[in-house]
């Protein structure tokens, strides 16, 4: 079994573990099941041998081996960054967010009139000052502020924010929960699924720069 890496050479092996059974063929790749969970202080614990229920499959190597590709660019880092500096709010629960709403395509229209990277409706639009909804800054500035007004209404409950960002406040409230619709039990479940991910992944970003510092 994996666990912590305590210096840069731990830290190797246990990357080297998680990527033992991935290859490639073209364009095809396989993984072998590597598991991650995070303690209470933070820290990632690998393993391929499951022993707690805390454990999840962990997929996320593939940045380090090559470089992503196609709607999961990066290319909108530096814009999330800033909003989520301006409003408080988590980086990689926006990126969540982005991913689940528009899988990160800023044209993205849906048959509601939602629009944007966030996939925000006209009216949400028009109360955050977004002027031009298809402009990743101004969109993802609206999308980010809206997630704090949601976040400071739920005072702080990641859930119901995430339930009320996609069926809208006064129906969480209506309900006083997460609605009993499928789609937005669905939605809430996979951005809490994406956010965990990013979660890993900015983790393993930190542990390799400071791998390479130390080194």
């Amino acid at each position: 079994m994996l666990r912590r890496q305590s210096n840069k050479a731990l830290l190797v092996l246990s990357v080297l573990a998680g990527m033992a059974g991935w290859w490639v063929d073209g364009s095809r790749s396989a993984w072998a099941d590597i598991y991650v969970y995070r303690d209470s202080r933070g820290t990632l614990h690998f393993t391929n041998v499951p022993t707690k229920p805390v454990y999840r499959p962990f997929l996320l190597l593939s940045p380090y081996v090559r470089r992503l590709r196609g709607k999961e660019s990066a290319q909108f880092d530096q814009l999330i960054r800033e909003a989520c500096q301006r409003y408080g709010v988590e980086f990689a629960l926006v990126k969540a967010v982005i991913k689940a709403e528009s899988a990160f395509d800023p044209r993205a229209l849906s048959r509601a009139g939602a629009r944007g990277l966030m996939q925000l409706m006209p009216d949400t639009a028009t109360l955050h000052g977004v002027a031009d909804v298809h402009n990743p800054q101004e969109n993802i500035a609206g999308g980010v502020r809206h997630l704090r007004l949601l976040l400071d209404r739920f005072h702080g409950n990641l859930t119901l924010a995430i339930a009320a960002y996609n069926a809208g406040a006064e129906t969480v409230d209506r309900y006083n929960g997460i609605p009993p619709y499928e789609e937005t039990q669905e939605y809430v479940q996979r951005v809490l699924q994406f956010r965990e991910s990013y979660q890993q992944r900015s983790s393993l970003d930190r542990a390799f720069r400071w791998a390479a510092l130390s080194g």
